[in-house]
């Protein structure tokens, strides 16, 4: 069974300020499945509604936050849940850190400056489990650490005595100390090195490896999303332009957003220029019809203007949203 099926997904920020009411439409009938052991990415430019998707996939909803309909289900070690109905007793007991664990962005900076690195594992250990025995404790939280590749000493220092590939190394020894089914990382290699980039999606991809759960992998970087990922889904505009296994996705690209993408990675010898989209990304709180990539596309045809596109499937988990494609591939 899917770990995660999320169909027809909208959510909305709605504000009333001064009279006048406004909605922003961040997600809107978004339709994913993430399967058991896998890494899924999810790409796209900034204000594409990546991060709204991973609040609601995580439980983080606050207002102006809103879920205007749509279904979010999973299947935990322990049961089914609906995200619609779950309470906030439940999220806190069973499901956050345990079943669902977060790597926010810029999680360099949500370690505590004024207390120990171990006293962070405390918090959250002695919240869900208690801690009986502070010598066991010690031993197993040095054991999980070492297993990251972190020396045990590092939990005795404070976060400014740390390297930001530690502090990084760190913030997924938090995520990954429960072992949870569904491990979110947003942009887990914002403002690291190159070098430092490579280590953490090493550490990523060995810790998926070894405890068989699932990755969501959100990030704009599509190089970081061939090189990690098994499955990818091109957001814009809030929806969902195309999805496929990587490979596919990145041999044989559908979509005229996702072919801009991929044409836009720099290529070692390659020395001609790369072009970009005209344009900018729309104004969410005043979509436009149709085919939200129309304005942009330079491919785009009349009816782009007034009909929304339906998925084509091309079969192997291969599908995209566009009218060229109705009729077969482009």
């Amino acid at each position: 069974m899917a770990l995660l099926q999320v169909e027809n997904l909208r959510a909305y920020y709605r504000t009333e300020m001064y009279g006048v009411s406004r909605q922003v439409r961040a997600v809107d009938d978004v339709t994913i499945t993430l399967e058991p052991n896998e890494i899924y990415g999810v790409a796209g430019e900034s204000s594409c509604g990546k991060t709204t998707l991973i609040k609601v996939l995580s439980g983080t909803i606050k207002p102006p936050l809103r879920v205007e309909g749509g279904s979010v289900k999973y299947n935990f070690k322990y049961g089914d849940v609906d995200m619609s109905t779950v309470t906030e007793e439940e999220l806190r007991k069973n499901i956050r850190w345990k079943e669902i664990s977060y790597v926010m962005q810029g999680s360099m900076s949500v370690l505590n400056p004024v207390r120990r690195v171990i006293k962070t594992f405390e918090d959250i250990i002695a919240t869900h489990e208690g801690i009986k025995d502070r010598a066991l404790f010690r031993e197993r939280i040095e054991d999980h650490v070492k297993k990251l590749g972190l020396p045990p000493d590092v939990l005795n220092s404070y976060p400014h005595e740390l390297s930001g590939g530690m502090k990084q190394r760190v913030a997924i020894a938090l995520a990954t100390v429960f072992k949870p089914s569904l491990i979110i990382a947003d942009e887990p290699t914002t403002a690291l090195d190159v070098v430092v980039q490579r280590g953490v999606l090493q550490l990523l991809k060995e810790i998926q490896s070894v405890s068989q759960n699932t990755v969501l992998l959100v990030t704009h970087d599509m190089a970081v999303h061939a090189n990690v990922a098994n499955k990818v889904g091109i957001m814009y505009a809030g929806r969902l332009a195309e999805e496929g296994p990587t490979e596919l996705i990145f041999k044989r690209p559908e979509h005229p957003y996702t072919q801009h993408l991929i044409n836009s990675l720099p290529v070692i010898g390659d020395k001609t220029g790369k072009s970009s989209l005209e344009g900018t990304p729309p104004n969410l709180a005043n979509p436009p019809e149709g085919c939200r990539f129309h304005p942009r596309c330079p491919k785009a045809l009349p009816i782009c203007r007034s009909e929304v596109p339906a998925m084509k499937d091309f079969g192997g988990g291969h599908r995209a949203a566009c009218h060229l494609l109705q009729g077969g591939r482009q």
